[in-house]
């Protein structure tokens, strides 16, 4: 239970009038409910009735300080007084995060790691034993690392909100077998057979094997403004893309033969100002792999990006123009990636050096 004396109802020289307490030696003036959760504005009703409202809502204050409730300064998340819930600071959590300058996919992996774990929450305390049953509704092992990912990122901000939980490991992340996209032998073929099928996953496949954009956010979010005038060039900002630098990739010429240009704030594909669905080029691919006889196992819309990748590998011999292109951190990741789609066994001395 707060100290708290019991609230005194005031009057403004306007006739509003007010509820008046000290909480640590600090003065509060409340107008309305609003902070207690309360719908009761005295100032709404006529004069008259004011001065009977406030005497409510002075009552009402005194007896949701008194059970605990939570007090919040004026336009703030800061706690004058009461006890704030485990659930609170993750709602405070989520809110700060929500604010930054992340991904939209972020912040929707995020809210969905939210909403399913606080409905396990067992009177809104966070435990060990509700922590690790959570994680464990996830089987497959990609799945519960990126579960598991953001959900420390969450419980690691409720923390640094005041949140006390001291003890409360997550559980080891899970090894994942590394999925291997196969790259195209007959890419060609491939790629005509696409174009018969659905010209929007054609030019898709097109630019994700010739200018090494990644397919399901890069390529399906250009707009004509992130082309140069001649076409030649595409230009990313670092919110555009996984590594969060800028990127500026060159556009082959078997590409620009196939643009049609459009206004500047049109996306490439709809036509709008606005792309289709996160889902519309894996929809778009499921439906091509369900009627080909042409797919190897393990091949995916990401096999062209590794097949223009292993193509560049092959023509210049040079990690780090690969690297480049492929917008990767460092030249280990780039060396990673050959490694992982059956290019012969290299290490970073063996190759130019900068």
């Amino acid at each position: 239970m707060s100290t708290i004396n019991y609230p005194k109802v005031g009057q403004t020289k306007d006739q509003k009038v007010y509820v008046s307490f000290y909480i640590n030696n600090k003065k509060i003036r409340l107008f309305n409910g609003k902070r207690i959760n309360s719908n009761l504005n005295p100032n709404d009703f006529p004069i008259n009735q004011r001065l009977a409202l406030a005497n409510v809502l002075a009552a009402e204050v005194y007896k949701y300080i008194t059970e605990g409730g939570v007090l919040r300064q004026y336009r703030s998340q800061v706690v004058e007084v009461g006890k704030v819930s485990d659930l609170e600071y993750l709602k405070l959590a989520l809110h700060s995060k929500l604010k930054g300058n992340y991904s939209s996919h972020y912040k929707k992996t995020l809210e969905y790691v939210f909403k399913h774990l606080t409905k396990d929450l067992r009177g809104d305390e966070l435990s060990v034993e509700v922590v690790e049953a959570f994680l464990n509704k996830y089987s497959c092992a990609t799945s519960y690392n990126t579960i598991r990912r953001h959900l420390n990122v969450l419980i690691n901000e409720a923390i640094s909100q005041g949140m006390v939980r001291d003890g409360l490991p997550l559980k080891r992340s899970r090894k994942a077998k590394a999925k291997l996209n196969k790259p195209f032998k007959n890419i060609s073929i491939i790629l005509k057979a696409i174009e018969e099928f659905n010209y929007n996953l054609y030019l898709c496949c097109l630019m994700t094997y010739g200018c090494l954009l990644r397919p399901h956010r890069e390529v399906r979010e250009l707009t004509w403004g992130d082309f140069t005038e001649d076409l030649a060039y595409i230009k990313l900002s670092g919110l555009r893309n996984k590594s969060g630098r800028n990127r500026i990739v060159p556009v082959p010429s078997y590409i620009r033969e196939r643009l049609c240009v459009g206004a500047p704030n049109e996306n490439i594909f709809s036509g709008t100002d606005k792309p289709y669905g996160n889902e519309y080029f894996k929809t778009l691919w499921g439906r091509f792999k369900a009627q080909s006889n042409l797919l190897e196992q393990d091949q995916t819309l990401y096999s062209f990006r590794h097949s223009g990748a292993i193509e560049i590998f092959k023509r210049t011999g040079s990690l780090t123009k690969l690297q480049k292109a492929m917008g990767h951190s460092s030249l280990n990741v780039s060396l990673t990636y050959l490694r992982g789609l059956e290019v012969a066994e290299l290490k970073e001395e063996d190759m130019p050096m900068v």
